[in-house]
């Protein structure tokens, strides 16, 4: 069930907002975000967990008043369940020293930290690429640690938009929606990448507007030799969903093809 914001207890303790210390998203930044270091940021309860990471939304109120919503996704570290397919996400992507390569591959307590942070690192990455690249993604607000902060989409009081799944559009939306959905999904090819684990669960349906979720395990089209079947996937997933709903014109072949060729000119 949603969070709302008059579901919150007051006892609630506050804290000093922690974007100082925390890695920043793109610059410009839009109006909401609020980097005073003076700031409160305040728990408002669990929006979803997950097997790799449970998302919290946090209120954020600046010294002059003004605040906003964020929903701050923790990765679980150590004496929690990991991603059980991190090796062929994380092919083609390299870690400087040897000591950590070896401790994540072992999967050692210190290895297992560093796999979640290295998880929250490559999704704020693949976040501030492709929210300057215009891509329909949440803005990623700050890095640190395990957690990533985002923008929270939804409504001022706190109720989450739904996912694709959750809806049932009519026959124009859907044709719309899919036309959207098609766009990001070339944006990333473009950019020689693939969501690597998309589905109707990861797609955000905010104000009309698509929006791309859940991107920790973003795939390097290039770089990693299971790039094409990571993509050829994304694009069974979604076409599946849209032609279930009536919408004969999502053939997963062709939008894959059309993508691959997409990444290759762009290559």
């Amino acid at each position: 069930m949603p969070v709302q914001l008059s579901d919150v207890p007051e006892f609630i303790e506050p804290n000093y907002s922690s974007w100082d210390g925390a890695t920043h998203g793109p610059v410009p930044r839009p109006d909401w975000v609020i980097p005073d270091l003076a700031a409160i940021d305040t728990e408002l309860g669990v929006l979803k967990t997950g097997k790799e990471a449970d998302v919290h939304l946090v209120r954020r109120t600046a010294p002059d008043g003004r605040e906003s919503i964020l929903a701050a996704k923790r990765f679980r570290t150590a004496e929690h369940r990991m991603f059980h397919r991190d090796a062929g996400y994380t092919e083609g992507r390299r870690v400087r020293r040897s000591r950590e390569t070896r401790a994540m591959a072992h999967r050692t307590t210190y290895g297992r930290e560093l796999l979640a942070a290295q998880w929250a690192a490559a999704e704020f990455a693949a976040l501030s690429r492709l929210w300057q690249a215009g891509a329909p993604v949440p803005y990623p607000v700050q890095l640190a640690g395990t957690e990533v902060m985002l923008e929270f989409l939804g409504t001022p009081d706190g109720v989450a938009a739904p996912r694709l799944a959750q809806c049932r559009p009519g026959a124009a939306e859907l044709a719309d929606l899919f036309e959207q959905c098609v766009a990001a999904m070339r944006l990333l090819a473009r950019a020689g990448l693939a969501h690597g684990d998309l589905s109707p669960y990861n797609l955000l349906v905010h104000d009309g507007r698509l929006v791309l979720i859940d991107l920790p395990q973003v795939v390097d089209l290039i770089a990693n030799p299971q790039g094409a079947e990571y993509l050829r996937r994304d694009c069974q997933n979604v076409c599946a969903w849209f032609m279930r709903r009536g919408l004969v014109s999502a053939e997963f072949e062709y939008l894959f093809g059309d993508l691959m060729a997409e990444a290759v000119a762009a290559w």
